[in-house]
């Protein structure tokens, strides 16, 4: 018999248990997988109860650890420092943050994935492979075992789990939100003001000393802050983000702006050092023509025109601090800056 002829009766045989014929086998029939095994939780209701405890106890320790995560960024200052084994000392801002951000995500999914390995179905199924494209019978047989696969997983009737669940779920991105508090003004106006105020003399950044008018000359670049803020300041990062000041002299008839002028004392002017546009430093300055350039995005300020933007991406001009002389021939400050500093944030609000 050549290879062309073979008969149906060669091809192996097995017996249709329904109808007791014999039919083709078909190699999908017996893909080779082992018995299926149950698992405790499937015969005995009390060991899934206990897994549903387990479960809905990760999901709770996560909830938990999202409030001690907020918690913890309320209650623990930026340069609290707490000394920890094996760690040594470390930030316990930190370390807070970090532990319990770690124990919220790894809560849920711990708990997923118990729940998947101890409730949920896991009897491995065998099913033929087809075409890329579904036919109108794939979808419904998808949706069919979508709809099998839920009631499996006993999320309707397990309620303890999916309230617990989705409680988990709800409160970890409060974690993300209450990490915004930084980001905008809030009620007490952070972006809104500076520690600049009347009376606060002028220190030079390099030397900490208190400047006078004869300290800064023609053509020179002088970078200050407020008296009373020190590097030793917990939160001196957050302030002179703020208050840096960038002091510059300029003949008087060399200055365009009218106000410009009044708010300056004998050619000397102050604005602030943060770029309008995204908060950079503003620290390459052009003596001839009187412009800063901000080294980010080439932002360009005319400091004898009001500092406004003649160049770059910057929205509006630098704001200035009026300043003057105290009784004893120090620069001072006549008052806060009259505009919040940095991007623009107020404009587009």
């Amino acid at each position: 018999m050549s290879s062309q002829e073979i008969s149906e009766e060669s091809l192996p045989q097995k017996q249709d248990n329904a109808h007791g014929a014999a039919v083709a086998e078909s190699p999908f029939a017996d893909p080779g997988l082992p018995p299926h095994k149950p698992r405790v939780q499937d015969i005995d209701e009390r060991a899934a109860k206990r897994s549903e405890r387990t479960v809905a106890l990760l999901f709770t320790i996560s909830m938990l650890a999202t409030v001690g995560f907020i918690a913890s960024f309320v209650a623990f200052p930026v340069d609290k420092i707490v000394y920890v084994w094996p760690l040594g000392h470390v930030s316990a801002t930190n370390l807070s943050l970090g532990l319990t951000l770690g124990i919220a995500l790894f809560c849920i999914g711990a708990g997923a994935v118990h729940w998947a390995r101890t409730l949920m179905s896991d009897e491995e199924v065998a099913d033929e492979r087809h075409a890329i494209e579904a036919t109108p019978e794939l979808k419904a047989k998808v949706m069919a075992d979508f709809a099998q696969g839920a009631a499996e997983s006993g999320l309707g009737r397990r309620k303890l789990i999916r309230n617990t669940m989705f409680g988990a779920l709800a409160m970890v991105p409060l974690s993300g939100v209450v990490l915004l508090r930084e980001l905008g003004p809030l009620p007490e106006k952070k972006l809104f003001h500076t520690s600049w105020a009347r009376g606060k003399r002028l220190i030079n950044m390099n030397t900490f000393e208190p400047l006078r008018p004869e300290d800064v000359s023609v053509g020179s670049l002088t970078f200050a802050m407020p008296d009373g803020l020190s590097e030793e300041d917990h939160d001196f990062n957050n302030k002179i983000a703020k208050d840096a000041l960038m002091i510059v002299r300029i003949q008087p008839a060399d200055i365009k702006d009218k106000r410009e002028l009044e708010w300056s004392h004998d050619g000397i002017v102050a604005f602030s050092k943060i770029c309008t546009h995204v908060g950079c430093p503003v620290s390459l300055y052009e003596q001839q023509t009187h412009h800063v350039l901000c080294p980010c995005h080439q932002s360009t300020f005319d400091l004898s025109d009001g500092a406004r933007v003649i160049f770059g991406p910057a929205g509006h001009a630098l704001p200035q601090l009026r300043i003057g002389i105290d009784d004893e021939g120090f620069l001072e400050a006549l008052g806060d800056f009259e505009e919040p500093v940095g991007p623009a944030f107020w404009e587009r609000g």
